[in-house]
């Protein structure tokens, strides 16, 4: 295709409506296969988690039209092609995804104002007095109005009790009215086709997820490519996007697909999945013509996760590197929020392999874009509210430095960072400190261990370059010669002293008082 026909594609950033993407000629990643894997499957209810910004909602859309039989938004796709009378069936669609539900009534209101639409449309004259009683009747209604069974879509149905996790009081209430809410889809079975529910995570004080009857697909290898963008559709369908790409910064069709690997791919959701591109960045840049932090710009990482790491004093490395098993990222727990599986079921971590002999497994960050964002993010809760273009500019002076072998200099930058940390933050641990440095490290794009294990003890920060190793070690309200001094008795730099690559050592102290690194030694 041509650059001016290029031009010419609408990319559906954020359009969430499938019969408003098919009207409007955007351009769509073909996903129909998986309403066949849905009606081959024979369940009844089913759930999928992912994170926001996946395709959650678009696909949910979709399967709203098809029930619908809404055939004409359809040809040519996939699911045109599968034996289906295109039967019309009563969809009941509830999007929870329009509040922050931070008040006491506003999951009530919702809900309210989503049944009053639905008693109008199927002739409830009789209005019970609650929420719950009152979908059932609904649920009733439809079913005999349309003279068939009823299906039943809810987006981000978990959205009030995710949003409230730190709250334990709105958590309960909301908790409350969703279990009596949602507690029609086994009441009422009898007149349901299909129940779909999508969101993050999978809630067990809802009581759906007991026993066998809800289908959880969200780690099924079947439907591992339902969201996201896998290589063959980014080539397959979005080319055109990849060229525009590549003219506008002047790259090759090749360099701009290694790019968006780098900086788009890495996501899997099971434990055979194919690497999956995070589909909202993918076509905001096709849509701009360049790369950027579009998914990180979306949305914040939680609060709460923060929390969570620093409350439990979470040695970060791990957290990013780790090993887990399905169980330890499928949930969420009110009592004790895990910060992996907050991090998993947010997008900021992704599986990057499955040990299928220990049953576990492996997360890492997906992309250079969550990378990036993640650190940059976690930053200031360590150093201070730095603006982000003095960290960027801190941190491509700090990587020129090391890789140029000059550790002065970059100590100096270092302290000079640090003096800005503000007195309500407490920095009197050296695992604080050391987080702080690990993350700019990260941020620098260096080869970086904190606590890198040595047959004498343990390393605080270890850098690795093209031409240089750096043992750090770090100390509070100690002195630099202490710290040095440690290095030189434990003998950390034998490990390395086969390498080509000249070894320098720092010995590092920071004063909590003065709230700043007040001295270091350097040792080449």
């Amino acid at each position: 295709m041509d650059s001016a026909k290029e031009k010419l594609l609408k990319y559906p950033v954020g359009q969430q409506s499938f019969e408003e993407l098919r009207k409007r000629k955007m351009v769509y990643v073909d996903k129909t296969r998986f309403i066949e894997k849905l009606l081959d499957m024979g369940s009844q209810f089913f759930f999928l988690g992912r994170p926001r910004r996946f395709g959650k909602s678009l696909f949910l859309s979709t399967l709203r039209c098809f029930f619908e039989g809404k055939h004409e938004l359809f040809r040519g796709l996939y699911v045109d092609s599968i034996n289906w009378n295109w039967q019309s069936y009563p969809v009941l669609y509830l999007d929870l995804n329009t509040e922050s539900y931070d008040s006491e009534n506003s999951l009530s209101g919702i809900l309210d104002n989503q049944l009053k639409k639905w008693e109008k449309l199927y002739d409830v004259t009789d209005i019970a007095a609650t929420p719950s009683i009152r979908f059932s009747n609904v649920i009733e209604a439809a079913y005999r109005k349309c003279k068939c069974n009823v299906v039943i879509l809810v987006d981000e149905y978990d959205k009030p009790l995710v949003n409230n996790l730190h709250d334990k009081k709105m958590f309960e209430k909301m908790r409350s009215e969703l279990m009596g809410f949602y507690s029609n889809f086994k009441s009422n079975s009898d007149y349901v086709e299909m129940v779909f529910l999508a969101g993050v995570s999978r809630f067990s004080h809802l009581s759906l997820f007991s026993g066998n009857n809800i289908t959880d697909i969200s780690f099924d290898n079947d439907f591992s490519e339902v969201c996201g963008i896998t290589e063959s559709e980014l080539f397959d369908t979005l080319s055109p996007g990849i060229e525009r790409i590549a003219e506008e910064n002047e790259l090759s069709s090749a360099e701009t697909a290694i790019s968006l690997k780098q900086y788009y791919d890495g996501y899997h959701f099971s434990k055979k999945s194919v690497d999956i591109y995070n589909p909202y960045s993918v076509l905001r840049a096709m849509e701009s013509g360049e790369f950027g932090d579009y998914w990180l710009s979306s949305g914040a990482l939680t609060r709460l996760v923060i929390n969570q790491i620093k409350k439990l004093n979470i040695d970060l490395e791990s957290l990013v590197s780790s090993k887990c098993t399905q169980r330890d990222i499928e949930g969420l727990d009110l009592e004790s929020p895990r910060p992996r599986a907050l991090l998993y079921q947010t997008g900021y971590l992704t599986i990057k392999d499955y040990d299928k002999t220990r049953k576990v497994y492996s997360l890492g960050l997906p992309n250079e874009e969550v990378k990036r964002g993640f650190y940059e993010f976690l930053l200031p809760f360590y150093l201070g509210n730095h603006k982000p273009d003095d960290l960027r500019f801190f941190v491509i002076s700090m990587t020129e430095e090391l890789e140029e072998g000059r550790p002065e200099a970059f100590l100096k930058r270092l302290q000079s960072l640090m003096a800005g940390i503000p007195y309500d933050l407490k920095m009197d641990k050296e695992n604080n400190l050391q987080v702080a440095i690990f993350i700019l490290l990260q941020l620098i794009g260096m080869s970086v261990q904190a606590e890198k294990r040595t047959s004498d003890g343990r390393i605080d920060i270890f850098i690795k370059t093209a031409e240089y190793y750096y043992i750090i070690e770090l100390k509070i309200d100690s002195s630099a010669e202490a710290a040095l001094e440690q290095i030189n008795e434990k003998k950390y730099d034998l490990p390395f002293s086969v390498d080509s690559r000249q070894i320098i050592k720092m010995g590092v102290n920071f004063s909590t008082e003065h709230r700043r690194i007040t001295d270091w030694i350097i040792e080449a």
